[in-house]
């Protein structure tokens, strides 16, 4: 018996050492997510990215920064993103988990004699299988890797969009740094005007209706001039918080190249269908239904146990033999978890043909939207020369005395309202075009493979 006590506890320490252990891990302060990594830790990062759609780089904050320079930052310092990445590492441990199989149970018992005929003290042990589970590890390898697909997709498309909202970040500061640079100056023409016309109504050479126009043309100048501001505020704001860097970081942006002219809408669609990483999720998180279903369905088999018993009794006889347990399928048979598997199955499926329908109609209404902005940019752009011939003319009128400085503003004042037009048709066309990237799953490269 010492000796068998002595082998129970040596097979006991083994298997403890086995064993995982328990480590504390304390939050960290508030702002950590706030605060970027080292940045030459993010530039070398940077230069070893590899994803389809991103170009390797080394970061330089104190440079202009690139479209592309833009998209890898967000990649890697965007703390939701960081928090995907930590998400996949549970799904990568419960696709692991999968594929182990159950432990087995042990039991012993130990009869003490205290009176009778017997010489002896009883025991027994049994050592127990369950064999339901190996008849559905292949469908649960299969559930678990689908699942770890689904999350990996996911992952990807994540960084996607936030590369593109990043690039669409940056071309919108651009565009909103010029037309701040407009509404300054049609604020301080207004500003002039207004006061040459006050002190010309103060001597009674202007009716006091003249000025009450320019103080409301100066109020709307001024108004326009906070907006802008205001705008390109909230989209730096925007830019800092998906690059991760503090808010008050303010980073200088390279100009982009010229948007390219976006394919037909049913060419998009087609790449998107074969492209989006969303789509390819979905039909991952399908396949894993699939095996989940099939799960259920096996389930509804009586679940086997074996067991292998030993035991001496107190008169010294000695017996050994298995023992099988099996669940009676007489009212159950997991039908419950069969019916919720295949709903949870036409669930994704409406899902996915909801999400198909949905990208064809955003990309046709993208496109759509981008040919009605490409006609009035170029009607825009016709007529532009006209109206900045008038403006230099009435300009050069004024300073010879020909016409009143109020015309010569107010035809100033006319061109700068077109070219602020321009601007926004411009930013409107730049944003739609990576909007479409987005909605299609690629960059514009691959618009014409």
């Amino acid at each position: 018996m010492r000796q068998k006590f002595r082998l129970l506890l040596f097979c006991v320490l083994a298997a403890l050492t086995g064993c995982a252990s328990y480590h504390s891990a304390p939050l960290g302060r508030p702002l950590d997510v706030l605060v970027p990594s080292d940045f030459s830790t993010l530039s070398v990062d940077a230069a070893k990215i590899d994803r389809p759609w991103l170009t390797p780089q080394t970061i330089d904050l104190s440079q202009p920064l690139t479209p592309n320079a833009l998209a890898v930052i967000a990649v890697l310092e965007n703390p939701d993103l960081k928090a995907l990445r930590t998400k996949s590492g549970v799904v990568d441990a419960q696709a692991f988990a999968a594929r182990l199989l159950p432990d087995p149970t042990a039991q012993a018992s130990f009869d003490k004699r205290f009176a009778g005929p017997d010489p002896l003290n009883g025991f027994a042990g049994q050592l127990g299988f369950d064999l339901g589970s190996l008849r559905t590890a292949r469908v649960s390898r299969e559930s678990g890797q689908a699942s770890k697909r689904q999350v990996r997709l996911d992952m990807a498309w994540a960084e996607w969009q936030t590369a593109g909202q990043a690039r669409l970040q940056g071309v919108r500061i651009l565009a909103l740094e010029a037309q701040l640079q407009l509404a300054k100056a049609s604020a301080a023409s207004a500003e002039r005007l207004f006061t040459v016309v006050q002190r010309a109504a103060a001597r009674g050479d202007l009716a006091g209706s003249e000025a009450d126009s320019r103080r409301l043309a100066r109020l709307d100048s001024a108004d326009k001039l906070r907006t802008a501001q205001r705008d390109l505020a909230v989209a730096r704001g925007e830019l800092n918080k998906l690059l991760g860097l503090p808010p008050e970081t303010v980073l200088r942006l390279a100009q982009p190249p010229a948007p390219v002219t976006a394919p037909a809408a049913s060419v998009l669609v087609a790449q998107a269908l074969d492209r989006r990483l969303d789509l390819q999720a979905l039909r991952a998180g399908y396949e894993a239904a699939e095996a989940d279903t099939h799960k259920a369905t096996l389930n509804q088999f009586p679940n086997l146990s074996l067991n292998l018993a030993g035991a001496r009794d107190t008169a010294g006889n000695y017996t050994a033999g298995p023992q099988i347990g099996f669940t009676l399928p007489l009212w159950n048979r997991n039908r419950g978890g069969i019916a919720i598997a295949q709903a949870t199955r036409a669930q994704l499926h409406a899902e996915y043909d909801a999400r198909l329908f949905q990208t064809r109609a955003d990309i046709g209404a993208a496109s759509a939207g981008l040919a009605a902005n490409r006609q009035q940019q170029a009607e825009l752009r016709r007529n532009m020369p006209a109206i900045e011939h008038l403006a230099t003319v009435s300009a050069r009128a004024a300073k010879r005395g020909d016409t009143s400085p109020a015309v010569a503003e107010t035809a100033a004042q006319s061109m700068r309202d077109r070219q602020t037009t321009l601007l926004q048709l411009d930013q409107q066309a730049a944003e739609a075009t990576i909007a479409l990237e987005l909605l299609s799953g690629g960059p514009t490269e691959g618009w014409t493979r």
